[in-house]
């Protein structure tokens, strides 16, 4: 609910959709949206089809979709581009692989974590497949704006191209 909250209090017109799975998360996203008609709560596993929601100018993830497997990644990417507006943005904050297993071992030392704590759950994807993946699915002006270690912003942009 931290990242819908931020994203209301810059854009004082806007309204959003919450999703997670999580019991204990959904509990807290009702706590911080109480009765609210700009945050609607949706209980949703990544696993499955995004649900029918409309569509949107904007769609973030943060630290989220590492948890689904590459094949639904990717497809996830594509649900998402379809229910975004012309113009709309989606934005990734992500948990994403090292390029080695050595940069890994350095992001794990630098989290304070060690091997044997790490998220069994986490299907960890290098950022280039990832961007190379939305720009396939249509996205454009596709980039990595912001990546320290195995940490990573992506976005991009549902855009009519030039000539299309």
């Amino acid at each position: 609910g931290r990242l819908l909250d931020l994203i209301l209090r810059d854009r004082p017109q806007a309204a959003g959709v919450a999703l997670d799975f999580s019991p204990l998360m959904l509990e807290r996203l009702r706590t911080r949206f109480g009765d609210s008609s700009r945050g609607e709560i949706v209980s949703h596993n990544l696993d499955d089809p995004l649900p029918a929601l409309g569509t949107f100018d904007g769609v973030v993830s943060s630290f989220a979709i590492h948890h689904v497997s590459h094949e639904r990644k990717r497809r996830l990417y594509g649900e998402i581009w379809h229910i975004l507006n012309e113009g709309g943005v989606f934005a990734n904050l992500e948990h994403v692989a090292s390029a080695s297993p050595y940069g890994h071992t350095r992001f794990l030392a630098a989290m304070g974590t060690r091997p044997e704590e790490e998220d069994p759950s986490n299907k960890l994807l290098d950022v280039h497949t990832q961007l190379e993946w939305l720009r396939e699915i249509g996205f454009t002006d596709v980039d990595c704006y912001w990546k320290w270690r195995e940490l990573a912003l992506m976005v991009g942009f549902r855009r009519v191209r030039a000539g299309s």
